[in-house]
């Protein structure tokens, strides 16, 4: 029975989990990926919630089972592929995930005025907009009064957020965000420079020759990142990050991001947009 693979465009982790099916060889028909529009909020409509009740993008249903996490999925992925790869490493895979990296706040940040505006006048601006729109559209639907507790801190929070992107919020909100923004740029810089590199290998890929179930989280994390820095392609990635930070970046990030764009699977995943 296929299985179905819920993933969303511009989702960072969803990638991580398409990278998967590519990679580990599921036939074609076996893994059916379905998309969910983010920016319109199909995510909020009670069927989907009635998925995945945390309303997050990768979901894997598999025979009535859900598999609501990245982590979750890929491990799935990587149980019953048909290509064997080498199984992920939990403290790296829990790594990758840690708050203080997180690739979804990385793309809210801004740490100056400038920063701020451009971002509102953007992808940023125009997703939080649209996501205000759907989640009081479903919170004042009777229809889906079961799911109230779900849209009500997601509707005040997603509110906050925008009402800081259209800058109506006092200028210490503002300045407060400044400075968790630039807070964040520093742990996402030691991420790259040291605490991520350091898990590298100094070729190859975490799972060997070819990638494994802990690459499929770490390349996702990058890419996130390198487009957020400025890459629009596999080539110009390194560059991007070089002109962001300042340095080149560790051998063993470079070699490892050649190794992944180089890859058939990474071409297809991201061959609209990095993201």
């Amino acid at each position: 029975m296929p299985k179905t693979l819920y993933v969303a465009e511009f989702s960072v982790w969803a990638a991580a989990t398409e990278l998967a099916v590519l990679e580990l060889g599921y036939p074609k028909g076996k893994v059916m990926l379905k998309t969910v529009n983010l920016v319109e909020g199909e995510n909020f409509e009670p069927a989907f919630l009635n998925v995945n009740p945390n309303g997050t993008v990768p979901t894997l249903e598999v025979d009535g089972k859900v598999y609501p996490t990245t982590a979750e999925i890929t491990a799935y992925l990587v149980q019953h592929a048909p290509v064997k790869v080498k199984v992920g490493t939990p403290a790296i895979i829990e790594a990758v995930h840690d708050e203080r990296y997180d690739p979804n706040f990385s793309m809210l940040v801004a740490r100056d005025h400038a920063e701020l505006a451009a971002k509102a006048a953007g992808l940023q601006g125009s997703f939080l907009a649209a996501r205000q729109v759907a989640l009081e559209k479903y919170a004042a639907d009777p229809a889906t009064a079961a799911f109230h507790a779900f849209y009500q801190p997601r509707l005040k929070g997603n509110a906050g957020l925008l009402a800081l992107f259209k800058r109506e919020v006092p200028a210490e909100v503002q300045a407060d965000w400044f400075s968790k923004s630039r807070a964040h740029w520093a742990s996402v810089r030691s991420a790259v420079f040291e605490v991520y590199a350091a898990l590298l290998p100094a070729s190859g890929f975490i799972g060997g020759e070819i990638p494994g179930e802990d690459d499929f989280h770490m390349i996702a994390w990058f890419t996130r990142i390198a487009w957020i820095v400025g890459a629009r392609s596999g080539a110009d990635g390194l560059a991007a990050f070089e002109s962001a930070y300042g340095a080149p970046v560790p051998e063993a990030v470079a070699a490892y991001w050649k190794n992944w764009v180089a890859r058939a699977s990474w071409k297809k995943v991201y061959a609209v947009t990095l993201h």
